[in-house]
């Protein structure tokens, strides 16, 4: 990257046409700021210097086995690329998926469930619903991830509008804490019947757990999720539970590495909604972390589109393993509380992202004929058969390397690509099978392997209402690069976006993110708004939020509060997030307009409040964003022969960081850089924008 520049500016272009920049306040902070995200395959680290905005960029490969080892070496090839001391590093942020792994692949603590009695079978009983996209006949439940035999039961019951109308029989609870001992638990929730309209007999029962048991994690509902809808609840409850001691392991294993390495920053962890939250706060709902990367991805790809003046996007980031994608609209990143983990519903609020298995390691496989591709990764371990490190099965990388689309190596030359094994990978295991060319073979994977992706895309945009063509594309990730324009394509958008360092945005992401949490509270009966209860909750949930600062050290400045109503039309069994505006009446009217443009239709109905809620956030310190300097003229730096549908032509290759603020260039062409590939194909032409970005755009 070079030098900033502060008057240098983007020239105007008769051929394309994008907003100009904004500017942003510069942050008051002298310590370093490094930012990591561990990803499946690589992990990616930003260090940078917020009074100038300079930034060192590394990416390491993920070490699945142990990756607090992956985070240590990332930030030590940043420190020694800047060539600071550990001691100058200020804050530490962290995107992580430990917690979405354990979950996924059932790694989490032996959990317990303790419930009221006559509920011991909430889980198994769930929904009545289906997932959408499965055969009715043919779809089996999903195991739970506590079976009955772990659920114990308690005497107690408090009803639906939070009166007490049986004691809780603490002898009971001494007979649930016997039989834990005897299952030898290592963690245990406990989610009792409307406890999220009073929790006295909820904390009761997990003050006596904690007390018989210090050695087990015990979480409580309405500590993680004090809101209505038994199922969803005991669920989310259950996984917090059981990533806690692991969580609490490896975030404790962390800040010891840090502490060896003589890094004594603050550790703040991203987290599924877009915030950043201390450790302490981790430790106590580690379910929270379950999209943690993904989100930072998605804040740091509305912050680039900032830069350049974009507030429509859809952002595809594409790593190695999967590709997540999320539409954001007028700048505002849409939040969900109906979002899945694998099998499983997890009614914590995160970011609304699509999730595929779709990325460079998605492996290819030929079934009866039938040519597959994804969802099954050879992620960091062996890797697509490009990276020789064992790897023999046909991937997405390996079609790209096949095809000519990528260099010889990767990371600055610390890995190679074996173009032959690329093409042995996908000789056996794709062009033989199917009587192919090993690049018709190669074209076919790719094709596929964008069609999953543009489906995901849809489900984003036109099954919610809103046309793809009236956005911009931000592609983003290692792989995001390489489709961004083949995606646009088949959607029609004409405009696509690539960040500065699209490889370790996610990292990134994390630099732009500020302190959040929420706070909920389900009514103890639903029904028509009613603005004295709605003043007593949120005066309430607002003195939550109000220890939540003090806790996270928030400054009274910096301290932000948005209030959230979720309602519903009478006889509906599931909610809208509007924000409240001030009074019942313009809050159903916000409500209707959603509900129209999310279904297309109004109801003559009566419109209920179910639940309340203020998202706080802690305004953490803008990131300044270095300038390029002036355009110097792309100059190609060599040319490679790539394989289009059109045939055979020759590219040129262009270093990313040689270029300056308005150099353009047109396909197809080859942009290379540390973390990621830029492919643009034909029929396409590019700008750079002061602010790094590559603004592509369709002839």
């Amino acid at each position: 990257m070079s030098s900033p520049d502060s008057s240098a500016t983007l020239p105007s272009s008769s051929r394309m046409s994008f907003p100009e920049a904004g500017q942003r306040p510069s942050p008051d902070a002298r310590s370093l700021v490094v930012a990591v995200d561990i990803g499946g395959t690589f992990t990616d680290v930003t260090l940078q210097d917020p009074s100038s905005g300079r930034a060192w960029r590394a990416k390491t490969p993920s070490l699945p086995s142990d990756p607090s080892q992956a985070f240590l070496t990332g930030v030590r090839l940043a420190l020694e690329e800047a060539a600071c001391q550990p001691q100058e590093v200020g804050r530490v942020l962290h995107g992580t998926t430990v917690a979405t792994n354990m979950i996924l692949e059932r790694k989490g603590a032996r959990a317990a469930l303790v419930t009221t009695a006559g509920f011991r079978h909430v889980l198994e009983i769930g929904r009545q619903d289906i997932p959408r996209r499965v055969n009715l006949y043919s779809w089996v439940k999903p195991k739970r991830p506590v079976p009955a035999s772990r659920i114990l039961e308690v005497r107690e019951r408090i009803g639906v509008g939070g009166v007490e109308l049986e004691e809780l029989d603490e002898a009971s609870v001494a007979a649930a804490i016997e039989s834990l001992r005897k299952l030898e638990v290592e963690a245990v929730a406990v989610c009792l019947l409307h406890a999220f309209a009073n929790p006295a007999h909820e904390q009761r029962v997990a003050e006596l757990l904690r007390a018989a048991l210090p050695d087990v994690a015990v979480t409580a509902s309405t500590d993680v999720l004090p809101v209505v809808r038994e199922y969803e609840r005991s669920l989310t409850t259950i996984l917090n539970a059981s990533v806690m001691p692991g969580i609490a392991s490896y975030v404790g294993h962390l800040e010891e590495r840090l502490a060896d390495a003589k890094i004594t920053a603050p550790l703040l962890l991203m987290q599924s909604n877009g915030g950043v939250a201390g450790a302490r706060t981790i430790r106590r709902a580690p379910a929270l972390t379950v999209l943690s990367g993904p989100a930072a991805g998605v804040v740091g790809a509305r912050d680039v589109a900032a830069a350049c003046g974009f507030g429509d996007i859809i952002t595809v980031d594409i790593g190695g393993t999967s590709a997540d994608i999320a539409l954001i609209k007028g700048g505002e990143i849409s939040l969900t509380q109906h979002g899945q983990v694998g099998e499983w519903p997890l009614s914590l609020p995160m970011v609304d992202i699509v999730t595929i298995g779709a990325g460079g390691g998605s492996i290819a496989n030929v079934t009866k004929g039938t040519l597959t591709v994804g969802p099954r990764s050879a992620g960091a371990q062996p890797g697509p058969a490009c990276y020789g490190r064992g790897g023999t099965e046909a991937t997405v990388t390996d079609a790209h390397v096949v095809l000519g689309q990528l260099p010889e190596s990767l990371l600055a030359g610390r890995m190679a690509l074996e173009r032959s094994l690329a093409e042995t990978a996908i000789r056996k295991g794709v062009a033989e099978p199917l009587g192919l060319t090993i690049e018709e073979a190669a074209r076919g994977m790719l094709a596929i392997i964008d069609s999953n992706m543009v489906g995901a895309i849809r489900v984003v945009s036109v099954e919610r209402g809103h046309d793809p063509r009236d956005f911009t594309l931000v592609a983003f990730g290692g792989a995001g690069p390489l489709h961004g324009c083949s995606l646009s394509a088949l959607l029609g958008i004409e405009k696509v976006l690539i960040p500065p360092a699209p490889g370790v945005l996610c990292a990134e992401g994390l630099l732009a993110a500020d302190l959040k949490a929420e706070f909920s509270r389900t009514l103890a009966k639903s029904g028509r708004i009613d603005e004295v209860v709605v003043t007593r909750l949120y005066a309430e949930l607002a003195e939550d939020a109000k220890s939540w600062f003090e806790e996270e050290g928030v400054a009274l400045a910096d301290r932000r509060e948005q209030r959230v109503a979720l309602l519903r039309y009478h006889g509906q069994g599931s909610e809208l997030a509007v924000c409240w505006a001030g009074d019942a009446t313009s809050t159903e009217v916000q409500f209707s307009k959603a509900h129209s443009a999310l279904y297309g239709f109004t109801l003559d109905a009566a419109i209920e409040l179910v639940t309340l809620r203020i998202e706080a956030s802690g305004r953490m310190p803008a990131p300044v964003r270095e300038k390029l300097g002036r355009a110097r003229g792309a100059k190609a730096i060599a040319t490679r022969r790539v394989r289009f549908a059109e045939g055979l032509r020759d590219v040129p290759v262009f270093d990313r960081e040689k270029f300056g603020a308005g150099d353009s260039f047109t396909g197809p062409a080859i942009i290379t850089q540390l973390d990621a590939t830029t492919l643009i194909p034909p029929g396409w032409e590019g700008e750079v924008h002061v602010s790094g970005s590559l603004l592509l755009a369709r002839e």
